[in-house]
């Protein structure tokens, strides 16, 4: 018989650097909304940080506990990866030239086109398209009127 106790499993190093980058990051966030000068600015970015740092030590003390060495980037299509990680890039690029909506479209449809792995249909693009606009809308109502996010 194995020994599949915790103590001999192999923990899963991906995992535990990213969620470590990820509190680093949370840090980096915190300590710089502390020197913004409007108030109305810090809460946003405050609490997603803040959740971010929960959330990240929550993933780091469930791989100390059950660590996973299969998860990972294992299998699947690379093309997926590079174009969720372009297509946020590139809203992040286009927000200060085209504004909020333009770049959250680049963004939706980045991912979208790299989640769906079923094939694409007129219906299917048809609903998902409106969806998207909705989803976007009301992000952007949202930011906008309850929050008084400043928006692009």
């Amino acid at each position: 018989m194995t020994d599949t106790s915790s103590k001999s499993a192999p923990k899963d190093i991906g995992t535990l650097l990213i969620a470590s980058l990820f509190i680093g990051l949370g840090l980096v966030t915190l300590q710089d909304v502390s020197t913004y000068s409007d108030t109305d600015s810090v809460v946003f970015p405050t609490t997603v940080a803040y959740a971010l740092i929960g959330c990240s030590a929550m993933v780091i003390l469930a791989s100390w506990l059950r660590p996973n060495p299969d998860n990972g980037f294992g299998g699947g299509d690379w093309w997926r990866r590079i174009l969720l990680v372009a297509s946020m890039i590139a809203g992040c690029l286009v927000m200060p030239l085209a504004g909020f909506l333009p770049a959250t479209a680049i963004a939706f449809a980045g991912g979208l086109i790299a989640a769906r792995h079923e094939g694409w249909d007129l219906k299917s693009a048809f609903v998902f398209a409106l969806s998207g606009i909705f989803i976007m809308a009301a992000f952007y109502a949202l930011f906008r009127y309850p929050l008084g996010v400043p928006l692009p």
